[in-house]
């Protein structure tokens, strides 16, 4: 399988898109503004500490706070003694230690914490605190933090506040995992934790003792700018999106990075031959005249996948639906009608979209609890295939994910981490006209709602006439088909009504007003 990196540079923004054989299966887009701040390290100052949800708010520089609960203040000896104590205390607790995949998750919130492990017992409001962002803010939640700092390298991740050792859960040889921790053994001189990434597969002594020696040299920097610097201030800022793309995923995920700017271009050049000496990767400079997002047919793809339908090549469809709390997928069989019976039409409405479930999950980044109703299907065999493919569908994505059986309403409940934002919450905003409900009033409900208004305000007006100013399509319907209402309204009070339209008015917008018109004059009708 061909694997390409394609990056659009431009002076306020960046993109980054993943092709599998042609086809866009991850995107990137970071911003010159502060959406993208996973991975800094910020000196910050305790806000607020809250010992009802055993968590602070810290002060990094921001509009929102940072989040801070008391799993990710506490060091590795205070979290076994906490861990410890909360074992004694309800003996059907399971220990939550550090894993390799869940490092930058906090564990579940404490029960019923020891006054050594409280959250005022740790911090105190305005102290001040070396954090790390491990989420960054989506929608109204501000950035997520942890004292438990993690520094990246192409091999290993340095982690100096906690002892411990990892190794990636996709290097699956015994004899290589026991080989890379007695290697690192035998180099650490410290108590630093460390995880080996993916690429650390088959590195020599050599490689690693100046990966160990750069990650450490780059801890020390952090620790001296925090001594001399005050509260709030940027610390240590993370790679950006194509310098991260080339650590992260070229040579792993993708064989080729072809880039638009010839100033990136070098300095992904100088980049790989410090940071990646021993590799002779492909990098290529674009110099077509149309944008190389058009040029890989990238730009279409980052359009649908926007939407919320999305066809299917059967004829059938799903429908995606971001809310506050989850995101639902429903499956529906739309066109197609199937060759067979009605139980075939069904499965293969549905393995067609396991598929594509798949790759829009990962396209647009979606995140958190996601429930996917797919169509009811009677067969055990057919339910069980589902399920299985679901299962080999959701392993090439590189996020965390984790998915419950079907139930018996033929619901999927499923789980994927969310460290950043999602497509939909990156590129786009709640729509100002309808603030966000995707739904408006009908014309013929707001003529009504207009009606009812009327009738119970004429009781209590001392005008002899009314005017309505309202949209102009809502204006249209009073003169035309809905005409009769505003006849029954003037046969009931006895009173004129006149319907004026605002073409700068919201459509569900209007006013009533009521005026005194003069009385005739002897001689006038």
């Amino acid at each position: 399988m061909l694997k390409e990196l394609v990056v659009n540079c431009a002076p306020h923004e960046t993109r980054v898109a993943l092709l599998e054989n042609g086809t866009i299966v991850e995107v990137f887009n970071e911003r010159r503004d502060d959406t993208s701040i996973s991975g800094n390290i910020y000196k910050g100052r305790v806000q607020r500490v809250l010992p009802g949800m055993q968590a602070a708010f810290v002060d990094i520089g921001f509009d929102q706070a940072a989040f801070l609960y008391v799993d990710d203040v506490l060091d590795s000896a205070s979290l076994k003694f906490c861990r410890q104590l909360e074992q004694d205390a309800d003996a059907e607790d399971q220990e939550d230690g550090l894993s390799v995949d869940d490092m930058d998750e906090a564990s579940e919130s404490w029960k019923a914490p020891a006054p050594e492990c409280a959250i005022q017992g740790l911090l105190v409001e305005g102290q001040e605190i070396l954090v790390q962002v491990a989420k960054s803010s989506i929608g109204s939640k501000g950035p997520r933090v942890t004292t438990h700092i993690s520094l990246a390298g192409r091999y290993m991740v340095l982690m100096p506040t906690v002892d411990h050792i990892g190794i990636s859960r996709r290097i699956t040889d015994e004899t290589e995992r026991t080989r890379l921790r007695d290697m690192l053994k035998g180099l650490r001189k410290n108590n630093f934790g460390y995880i080996f990434r993916t690429q650390a597969k088959d590195i020599d002594e050599a490689t690693l003792s100046k990966e160990i020696e750069f990650l450490n040299k780059t801890w020390e920097d952090i620790q001296e700018r925090n001594r001399t610097t005050s509260a709030t201030a940027l610390i240590y800022k993370d790679l950006n999106a194509t310098f991260r793309a080339v650590r992260d995923l070229l040579a792993n995920e993708a064989d080729k990075l072809i880039i638009d700017s010839k100033r990136e271009y070098q300095s992904v050049q100088n980049f790989l031959k410090k940071l990646m000496p021993d590799v002779n990767l492909s990098v290529e400079l674009y110099q077509g005249k149309e944008s190389i997002f058009d040029a890989y047919n990238i730009e279409g793809d980052i359009t649908r996948a926007l939407k919320k339908k999305v066809w299917l090549k059967s004829g059938g469809y799903i429908v995606i639906e971001q809310t506050e709390a989850l995101v639902a997928i429903d499956v529906n069989t739309g066109r197609y009608v199937g060759k067979r019976n009605f139980d075939e039409t069904i499965l293969k409405t549905n393995l067609e979209a396991v598929k594509e479930i798949a790759y829009q999950v990962r396209l647009r980044n979606i995140g958190g609890i996601i429930i996917i109703d797919f169509i009811d299907m009677r067969k055990t065999a057919h339910k069980d295939k589902v399920m299985t493919q679901m299962h080999e569908a959701m392993k090439k994505d590189k996020s965390q994910t984790n998915i419950l059986p079907l139930t018996e309403l033929g619901l999927v409940q499923m789980t994927r981490k969310r460290t950043r934002r999602n497509l939909t919450r990156t590129l786009c905003e709640p729509c100002f006209y309808c603030n966000g409900n995707g739904y408006l009033l009908s014309g013929k409900s707001i003529c009504y709602k207009i009606y009812r208004d009327l009738a119970a305000e004429a009781k209590d007006m001392m005008g002899n006439r009314f005017t309505v100013k309202v949209h102009p399509e809502i204006a249209q319907l009073f003169h035309g088909s809905e005409n009769h209402l505003r006849v029954s309204l003037e046969s009931k009070f006895s009173k004129p009504i006149s319907i004026y339209p605002e073409p700068h008015y919201h459509i569900e917008e209007y006013h009533i007003f009521e005026s005194l018109s003069p009385k005739p004059s002897k001689g006038e009708d």
